[in-house]
């Protein structure tokens, strides 16, 4: 091998050396910019899915608040219920002695 070839050998092998440096580099950059814009839109769904568990949260603690109102109101509902239809058994009781009394009354004259 002369001195011609040789520097012709070594300026392709360093050319090959330089070509493959360069796409490595470029390969490594590429992905990186990937995985730092899937990082950012990973970020992004954590974020909104805090959000969103933060909302089912509240939304849970109005329900249970909510919930808890209307059994209360259900409660003093069934309660009044209970005591008007006691009220009217009275009534209809107190009623049916007076139609009984008025009966006697008329039958004694």
């Amino acid at each position: 091998m002369n001195r011609t070839e040789f520097i012709i050998v070594t300026a392709i092998i360093l050319l090959a050396a330089f070509a493959l440096g360069w796409f490595a580099h470029w390969l490594l950059h590429r992905f990186t910019r990937i995985a730092g814009g899937d990082m950012a839109e990973m970020d992004n769904l954590a974020q909104s899915l805090h959000e969103a568990e933060e909302a089912r949260d509240q939304a849970l603690y109005y329900l249970e608040q909510r919930e808890a109102e209307l059994m209360n109101q259900i409660a003093q509902t069934e309660a009044e219920l209970r005591a008007a239809m006691e009220g009217l058994r009275d009534a209809r009781h107190e009623a049916q002695e007076m139609r009984d009394y008025i009966e006697r009354m008329h039958a004694a004259s």
